[in-house]
């Protein structure tokens, strides 16, 4: 695209088409890989583990309520029963946490790796047009060079030209004017 885009003279510079490089960033931006797509899965998992883990709780919570209740008449094991019922949720809490953390972590770790992909595709992209920049120049270079030297020979003959022309005139003068006597 930039090889054929219009340059404008003695400026170095290119007049590159903005649809066009909008349409081929819009094409890599499509082309990245998964990795927001995964990411987007991993938010969709937490999302599901929460839930999940409340369920859990949930369902350990009334497990302890009822059996709370079937043991009520008992003052030890009622209390036997909050003591467990009150370890479960802790535990419960803090499988959770972890699992927010370790989900979290996830997230963070794919982003950056995301990210770091990016740049490095950015930098790659950016090289890649330098180095076609001055392969262009360079061409350029080498065919002005040749229209140059095309243009000095072509110089060189008029002149030797008009050379032989002058010399040759005087003579022909000469003769004109003799037969013109």
């Amino acid at each position: 695209m930039i090889l054929s885009s219009l340059r404008i003279p003695l400026t170095g510079r290119t007049l590159v088409d903005e649809e066009k490089l909008l349409e081929q960033l819009d094409f890599i931006r499509l082309s990245l890989p998964s990795f927001f797509q995964e990411a987007a899965s991993i938010l969709d998992q937490k999302e599901e583990i929460l839930l999940e883990a409340e369920e859990y709780g949930q369902q350990v919570v009334e497990a302890a309520q009822a059996k709370r209740a079937q043991i009520l008449a008992e003052s030890d094991v009622i209390r036997q029963a909050e003591r467990e019922a009150e370890q479960l949720r802790r535990q419960v809490q803090q499988e959770c946490e972890a699992m927010m953390e370790e989900t979290l972590a996830e997230i963070d770790r794919k982003r950056n790796a995301c990210m770091q992909e990016l740049e490095e595709m950015r930098q790659a992209a950016i090289a890649q047009a330098q180095q076609i920049e001055v392969g262009a120049d360079q061409y350029a270079d080498s065919v002005l060079e040749g229209i140059e030297q095309d243009l000095k020979d072509m110089l060189r003959i008029v002149t030797n030209g008009r050379q032989e022309l002058r010399a040759d005139m005087p003579s022909q003068r000469n003769s004109s004017s003799s037969k013109k006597r």
